[in-house]
């Protein structure tokens, strides 16, 4: 098993979460490499909790699965459950967003492409339009006639 973890600093801000739900599911970005040869391929590949594949040779299903064009091993992959908010806490710390199971193959990079949401800390404001492909997030929260921020975000892929 393996999870996603995010250190980053909220201001004005907290339960910051990608918008992920069946009618709009989200799709995790990664850079993923083969566990057998240490191919890694070419490109960024997305994961939705709400998309099954099947495996060749009837062995099931799982959401992200890749045949390695230099070995030529399936692999797989699979989230699983719905991503943790991340909190706002001073100072800013590791928590834990997904889990996933991996096999054959692992995620080495996260890229957080899409959507994400996040509520105002004092205020409940909505904030549904966030995006962190920049590594910041900056915006005005009317209700509390302040500033709101994300930013020194990092982004890890641990065994857990």
């Amino acid at each position: 098993m393996f999870t996603l973890a995010l250190t980053a600093e909220l201001t004005g801000v907290t339960n910051l979460r990608p918008k992920d739900t069946e009618d709009s599911p989200f799709w995790y970005t990664f850079t993923v490499q083969c566990t057998s040869c240490r191919e890694t391929h070419p490109n960024n590949v997305g994961v939705s909790r709400f998309d099954n594949n099947e495996m060749s040779g009837s062995r099931g299903e799982a959401n992200f699965v890749w045949k390695c064009k230099n070995c030529k091993r399936e692999s797989s992959a699979s989230i699983k459950a719905a991503p943790k908010a991340y909190e706002q806490g001073e100072p800013a710390k590791r928590q834990s967003i997904l889990e996933f199971d991996c096999r054959g193959l692992e995620f080495t990079k996260f890229h957080p492409e899409g959507q994400w949401l996040a509520d105002g800390l004092d205020s409940g404001t909505k904030f549904e339009e966030v995006e962190l492909q920049d590594g910041e997030w900056f915006d005005y929260d009317e209700k509390a006639n302040d500033e709101v921020s994300i930013k020194d975000l990092t982004w890890e892929i641990r065994r857990s």
